[in-house]
């Protein structure tokens, strides 16, 4: 039967469409589209309908890149009641698309298995279960990070706890005889400080600030939720990330540590209270806590290599979870220039890599 979509312009109907499907994506929330208005994108929401049911919903960023010449890209999306609805959902996106619309990209929600160990035998054969097309869609690279790290929150603590690599389990049990105290924080300027401070590190990008502070605002309403979680020993915030939630799903989308480099109060040098640690599993226990049942830890590298650049993050996060997982992009030619448009959109994208790690390759 044929899906139409359904202009939605009230928040609150178009978030309880959400929630009441089947799979959750945090960023199809739409509070995470008013933060990317902030970037210049224009969010359009819908709800998917068919024969007067309504099987899904999708927010559809709108990005102008020259006059008469744009593209649409849905972020882990869209959310359907059904995969296999994708095919005809490409139709009823060509029925409202604008005319200067060329490429739209999408990130299905549904996670695909890549493996359950920190190493990784095969990308090739990770990858090859992945299909190349869905109906018109073919495969393309990610906005969002692609491979992941998904954890299971809905057990109880205490057996998540005991699976955790013997590391991480030694620093937490560390961090708490030290004090450190990790949990849900409302000092934005303190998590800003360690995102900043981590990004400059890292040699990483990051948007405006106003755009972190538009998402923390926005979308922790109707359903949703948008916090903040930091790490703080003596008072001090040295871990901390920013968090969204929808549905069953609670996302670590940005956030880092700093090195405390206070003077000891004792002794020739201030121990390590291994508050990243206390961070991860504060993360944890409070999606377990409120009720989500899946921490997406948002990104590793493609490829499990010591050389990549962000290997250290990854490091750390497999110590908390080894459950890995792909979210696939994939592209719908919406009109003739597309392709050439596509070759650009990529040559761009090397470029700003290579200028900034020395390689063409993305950070994850």
């Amino acid at each position: 039967m044929t899906l139409t979509l359904e202009t939605a312009t009230d928040r609150a109907s178009y978030m309880a469409a959400l929630l009441d499907l089947p799979v959750s994506s945090p960023l199809q929330g739409w509070g995470y589209g008013e933060a990317r208005r902030v970037l210049g994108h224009e969010p359009v929401r819908y709800l998917v309908r068919q024969g007067g049911r309504t099987v899904g919903a999708v927010q559809l960023m709108r990005k102008s890149l020259a006059p008469g010449v744009s593209t649409l890209y849905a972020p882990r999306g869209p959310v359907l009641a059904d995969r296999a609805l994708l095919p005809e959902f490409a139709r009823a996106v060509r029925q409202v698309a604008r005319r200067t619309d060329h490429v739209l990209t999408i990130e299905p929600p549904e996670p695909l298995v890549a493996g359950d160990s920190p190493e990784q035998e095969d990308l090739a054969a990770e990858q090859a279960v992945i299909p190349d097309r869905i109906g018109p869609f073919r495969r393309t690279k990610a906005e969002q990070p692609e491979h992941t790290i998904l954890i299971d929150t809905s057990q109880e603590p205490d057996t998540v706890f005991t699976g955790l690599h013997k590391m991480a389990r030694r620093n937490v049990r560390t961090a708490t005889r030290m004090g450190v105290q990790a949990g849900r924080d409302a000092s934005f300027g303190d998590f800003w400080e360690i995102f900043t401070a981590t990004n400059e590190r890292s040699n990483l990008g990051a948007f405006p600030r106003h755009y972190y502070e538009t998402l923390l605002r926005e979308a922790d309403q109707d359903g949703g939720e948008a916090y903040l979680l930091l790490s703080r020993h003596e008072g001090r915030a040295l871990a901390g990330g920013f968090f969204l939630g929808l549905g069953d799903t609670t996302a670590y989308l940005y956030g880092g540590s700093v090195r405390d480099d206070r003077p000891p109060s004792e002794g020739e040098k201030r121990k390590d209270a291994k508050a990243p640690d206390a961070f991860y599993w504060s993360a944890i226990t409070d999606a377990h806590e409120h009720g989500y049942s899946r921490l997406d830890l948002w990104g590793i590298p493609r490829l499990l290599d010591e050389q990549k650049h962000s290997f250290g993050v990854l490091r750390m996060k497999l110590k908390f979870g080894t459950q890995r997982y792909w979210f696939p992009a994939y592209d719908l030619a919406l009109s003739p220039l597309s392709t050439p448009l596509r070759t650009a959109l990529k040559a761009r994208r090397s470029y700003l890599n290579y200028r900034r790690f020395g390689t063409t390759d993305d950070v994850l």
